[in-house]
């Protein structure tokens, strides 16, 4: 379902040293998995999936989703994709039910299909409260449900989400990744942006581990611990970033 090989991005500023904010990453990503990006602020994690989202275009390599080149078919690219991240926006003077419907109609959606899968949304994720109510009067909790469901909207099968858990408090970050194991059970394809250890052991079927640009390790967390013979994530992670930090 997503397939990346040797993804790469370059910034130039005039200098003598271009900056690889990406260098030669691949991944794939099934149907009905979650697949984590675990890295510090600045590892290439959001890079990465500006390009699978067709925001950005990789300075080399490719990244298909579903069959589809993000470059050469960002349209199609973008009918499959729900993106998500903490800096989604909610508008202050729509309701909750407007921004949900308007980005129904960006997707294209006929009134009848629109309006079904509005009320299934709202009803599945309990957001009765948020229906009449305007984005400036919601609590976070509240632009939280909207901001998912605008994601899912169009029904994409492609799922990703960078960072989505930053600045929320424990018992809304616990309800969104709830939500997030409940999609993979649907047979959604899922990628899970993080910085968080507790995050992935809860949630990743398998996950990279990023720094500078570059995937330093990637698999199962079993397999990880036995590659590195390191039973804890947190170990094994800061032991992979202090060797990369060495080399640089």
């Amino acid at each position: 379902m997503i397939s990346v090989q040797s993804l790469t991005k370059i910034y130039t500023d005039g200098s003598d040293t271009p900056f690889r904010a990406v260098d030669s990453v691949s991944f794939s990503v099934q149907p009905g998995e979650i697949f984590g990006l675990l890295g510090p602020n600045g590892a290439g994690k959001t890079t990465t999936l500006r390009i699978l989202s067709t925001v950005l275009q990789p300075s080399e390599g490719t990244a298909l989703i579903d069959g589809f080149d993000t470059v050469l078919r960002p349209e199609e690219v973008r009918r499959r994709i729900g993106f998500m991240s903490a800096n989604t926006s909610v508008y202050d003077r729509m309701t909750g039910w407007e921004m949900v419907e308007h980005f129904g109609r960006l997707y294209g959606l006929d009134e009848k299909t629109l309006h079904d899968r509005l009320e299934y949304l709202f009803e599945r994720l309990q957001m009765e409260e948020v229906r009449n109510r305007f984005g400036e009067k919601m609590s976070t909790g509240m632009k939280q449900k909207v901001s998912i469901a605008r994601t899912l909207i169009h029904e994409p099968p492609v799922l990703i989400f960078d960072e989505p858990t930053a600045g929320l408090d424990v018992l809304v970050a616990r309800s969104l990744l709830q939500t997030i194991q409940e999609l993979r059970e649907q047979g959604k394809c899922i990628i899970f942006s993080t910085h968080i250890m507790r995050e992935v052991e809860k949630l990743c079927d398998r996950v990279a581990i990023m720094n500078r640009g570059r995937i330093l390790a990637e698999g199962s967390l079993e397999e990880l611990r036995e590659r590195y013979h390191q039973a804890d994530l947190e170990e094994l992670f800061f032991s992979l970033m202090s060797k990369t930090e060495q080399e640089a």
